[in-house]
């Protein structure tokens, strides 16, 4: 007995090679070559539906704009309520702030008069060294800047971020500065400390929760060396580096006759040795055999 004649189907890839345009497509090309055009009610049909679809979306946009064109009043009027609020704010802070500082001016006048002038020399130049007075003298200025902005058209994003000063930098260009002698330290004004931060925030760096903006300004009182003990050493050829990579700005020079305020919200803490342990007493020893 013979085994029955087996079928195969054709491939799925090789018929839709084969046949690529669907039959529907297929039977309305042909309709559409023996029939010609739609006339008469198909025809007028078909216009009217896109006429009242043209009508229908002209009207929502005219809606739209008209909703918008009313809502405008309200945002600018609550623009200005903020920028008003904002302001008033900002002129209260400010009035507070002479208010603190003249109650510190009271209170150091008090102090003064009250200590010896050997306790108050010496109070003021712990004050000078803890960043709560302000110093003068002379220094060295390390200006650091962004290199040029690459931006995607497509995205808006900037391209370049290794040409953006970082955190990390000014933390380097400040334990570089300390470690050559620096006795008082300044970043864009912001008076350092022993318990200062300098962290970044997205795009911002922050100093003591405070944002600074490029150029960043370090000016630093110290040796009047300090300016090409920085640029001679480790920060400095670090600086130089990354201008000539990335195009940032760098900048070391000696300033004379400067002032840096004092640090602002300073937290104070307090240390204390811990004590000595006492040693133990010897222990008599025992006898042997």
């Amino acid at each position: 007995m013979t085994a029955p004649k087996r079928n195969y189907t054709p491939d799925f890839l090789t018929e839709l090679f084969r046949n690529p345009l669907d039959p529907g497509y297929a039977d309305a090309a042909a309709r559409k070559a023996r029939d010609g055009e739609p006339r008469g009610p198909r025809k007028i049909a078909g216009s009217g539906v896109l006429l009242l679809t043209l009508v229908l979306l002209g009207f929502l946009l005219v809606v739209a704009y008209q909703q918008t064109v009313a809502d405008e009043p309200a945002r600018s009027k609550a623009r200005a309520e903020l920028i008003d609020q904002v302001t008033k704010r900002r002129d209260a802070t400010a009035a507070l702030q002479d208010r603190a500082d003249s109650l510190g001016a009271e209170v150091n006048d008090l102090r003064e008069k009250e200590l010896g002038s050997s306790a108050v020399a010496k109070l003021r130049n712990l004050e000078a060294q803890t960043g709560l007075a302000s110093v003068h003298g002379s220094g060295a200025k390390i200006t650091i800047g962004d290199g040029p902005a690459k931006v995607n058209p497509v995205t808006g994003d900037d391209q370049n971020g290794a040409a953006r000063v970082k955190d990390t930098d000014l933390q380097l260009a400040t334990n570089a500065l300390w470690s050559q002698g620096a006795e008082a330290i300044a970043i864009n004004g912001q008076r350092l400390t022993a318990t200062s931060t300098i962290r970044q925030a997205g795009e911002a760096i922050l100093v003591d929760f405070r944002p600074v903006t490029t150029p960043y300004e370090v000016v630093a009182i110290g040796p009047d060396s300090l300016a090409a003990d920085f640029r001679d050493g480790y920060a400095g050829k670090f600086f130089k580096q990354l201008a000539s990579q990335y195009g940032m700005s760098f900048s070391a020079s000696g300033v004379k006759d400067v002032t840096l305020d004092a640090a602002t919200e300073l937290k104070l803490r307090v240390a204390q040795p811990a004590p000595t342990p006492s040693k133990p007493s010897p222990s008599s020893s025992e006898g042997g055999r």
